[in-house]
């Protein structure tokens, strides 16, 4: 079920991110889509290497 609720968000987020009416309002809908999507992806991305020990800050 956890699938298909993700897979329609998904399709969902694709088929709203080229509306309106003009190139600004696609490119701001584009950005704020990206965020959205791109910033939960990335935290547990970093989390998950940041975590392991394989990226030290020195």
């Amino acid at each position: 079920m956890q699938t298909i609720q993700a897979m329609l968000l998904a399709i969902t987020t694709v088929v709203l991110a080229a509306c309106g009416p003009d190139t600004a309002t696609r490119a701001t809908t584009g950005a704020a889509t990206g965020a959205v999507v791109g910033g939960p992806v990335g935290a547990v991305a970093g989390a998950a290497i940041g975590g392991s020990g394989a990226v030290q800050v020195k």
